[in-house]
């Protein structure tokens, strides 16, 4: 079960991946911070919520930036 600390927690780890690394996809911040499927879309969904990243779509994945 996932507690939402943890989900702020992960939000906060991608935040800051993100300012290091610029654009990403999802699958690169996934591997690189180790997360399961779940906790890496609660954690970008909380960022997007807060309007902090934005998400780029194509074919078979997804861009994810800072704003």
């Amino acid at each position: 079960m996932c507690e939402i600390s943890e989900i702020g927690f992960a939000a906060g780890e991608i935040w800051k991946y993100l300012s290091e690394h610029g654009q990403v996809t999802s699958i690169k911040i996934k591997i690189s911070l180790e997360l399961s499927n779940t906790m890496l879309y609660l954690a970008l969904g909380w960022l997007a919520r807060e309007n902090k990243i934005d998400i780029i779509f194509s074919d078979y994945s997804c861009k994810i930036s800072l704003k």
